[in-house]
């Protein structure tokens, strides 16, 4: 993500996403009552009177305006949707005050108004930015003939899978084996370098297939041999990504990998609660408390209920009493807990009654 346009007065800042995970960062910097305003298209029908039944009209570019009230990111599909009531456009192709969606297109300028642009939000566009100069790392989970890759991305684990292969037991004589072995790992290593920039591969998984298998990259492709490290997991499949995942590998090869440091504040909160911790508050009205008394260190919120209850106040109030905010993504295994224990954590300088 760029900012190329920034204005403290007018409350405006302009950027320019390139990534998917830019769009999720926006899916949440962007509030219900801002104005967005970027490049859109539409279908524009004849309304003279004499188009014919076929006529499906002429689809026309245009610059439009719109006063949110609905964003909505899609995982799957990478798209960020803005719906609101339109305030800026050629009137005589859309009419003012009526409703629109706006889908933020990526490499494609978009410009934010809020009347206030909080902490919390600068520091996630800051964010976004130097995340973009970093690389990724990828798990792969080994197991028999079958891979599962893992992509790690700010907003959570993205699934690669499963590549199967076409393997026999070693007990079954197969005169073919070998060459299948060969083929399945090729397989998956043309999965792997499909994605670029990364720059760690976690080859993980029970059994000793993982081992051959960087074998073969140190034989045969050394330079993704160089980047790779292996781990021992118990299962296969997303499971063994999830181990990966809790035993901090990730976290020691990336140290400012997003995802892993999430999933180790998660689980520094879990711990803390196991121990009926006093120095920590969790639930929305406990935590609220917490942030009236000044006494919260770290706070962790999921990413939903951020515009959900509107805590950028909140928020900034931690910030400007020097404690660390922490957006949760919901999309991973550590949101899914914070969602559990109310959507919102923190953990305390001091105790309070």
């Amino acid at each position: 993500m760029k900012i190329i346009n920034e204005s403290e007065k007018d409350g405006i800042v302009e950027v320019f996403p390139e990534t998917l995970d830019d769009l999720w960062h926006l899916s949440h910097i962007i509030e219900v009552g801002d104005n967005a305003s970027s490049k859109t298209t539409r279908r524009i029908q004849d309304t003279s009177g004499d188009r014919s039944r076929n006529d499906r009209g002429v689809i026309k570019t245009f610059y439009l305006g719109l006063d949110i009230e609905k964003i909505s990111f899609q995982l799957f599909t990478g798209k960020l949707r803005l719906t609101g009531v339109i305030t800026r456009g050629p009137e005589d192709l859309i009419p003012l005050g009526s409703h629109h969606t706006l889908e933020v297109k990526l490499n494609t300028p978009i410009k934010i108004v809020k009347s206030r642009w909080p902490k919390w939000a600068i520091n996630r566009i800051n964010q976004a930015i130097e995340a973009s100069k970093k690389l990724s790392a990828i798990i792969v989970v080994l197991e028999d003939d079958t891979a599962t890759l893992g992509l790690m991305r700010q907003f959570g684990i993205e699934y690669y899978g499963p590549i199967k292969g076409n393997v026999s037991g070693k007990r079954i004589i197969d005169k073919n084996r070998q060459k299948n072995i060969i083929q399945f790992y090729e397989k998956v290593i043309d999965s792997i370098v499909k994605f670029d920039s990364i720059q760690n591969i976690i080859i993980a998984g029970p059994g000793f297939v993982k081992n051959d298998f960087y074998d073969y990259l140190k034989d045969k492709h050394a330079d993704l041999a160089k980047i790779s490290i292996i781990e021992s997991t118990g299962s296969g499949g997303r499971n063994g990504i999830s181990e990966v995942l809790k035993k901090g590998t990730v976290e020691k090869l990336t140290s400012e990998n997003r995802v892993a440091l999430e999933m180790g504040a998660i689980d520094d909160l879990l711990t803390q609660i196991a121990k009926n911790s006093s120095k920590v508050a969790y639930g929305l009205k406990e935590t609220q408390n917490a942030i009236n008394l000044g006494a919260v260190d770290r706070l962790l919120i999921i990413d939903t209920k951020v515009a959900e209850e509107n805590m950028g106040d909140a928020m900034d109030m931690v910030e400007n009493m020097k404690g660390e905010v922490m957006v949760i993504s919901s999309e991973h295994e550590g949101g899914k807990q914070l969602e559990s224990l109310g959507g919102m954590a923190a953990i305390l300088r001091y105790e309070i009654a």
